[in-house]
């Protein structure tokens, strides 16, 4: 336990800052694993909805920090190539 008020304090603001990152970190990934279940499901017109709020997440969690933009572009990456793969099934 920290003895010292700067400590305290600093404990204080990491716990604040660990809850406010976990909130984009966690809607990221509920978003990403929505995608995969509207994909996987084969309803085109949700998948493509779904998919577009994953990216928009994404990118709000790399841009906040708290995952690295080029992890967002590669899950991004994955989710528009699985997409592409779907829509071509359809098409």
């Amino acid at each position: 336990m920290a003895n010292k008020m700067s400590a305290i304090k600093r404990n204080r603001q990491n716990e604040k800052r660990r809850l406010h990152n976990r909130l984009f970190r966690g809607r990221a990934r509920t978003e990403v694993k929505k995608a995969r279940l509207a994909m996987e499901s084969g309803e085109l017109e949700n998948a493509r909805e779904a998919t577009q709020l994953a990216i928009v997440a994404l990118d709000k969690a790399a841009q906040k920090g708290m995952i690295h933009k080029k992890n967002a572009a590669r899950r991004k990456s994955r989710l528009m190539k699985k997409l592409a793969t779907l829509e071509q099934a359809e098409g």
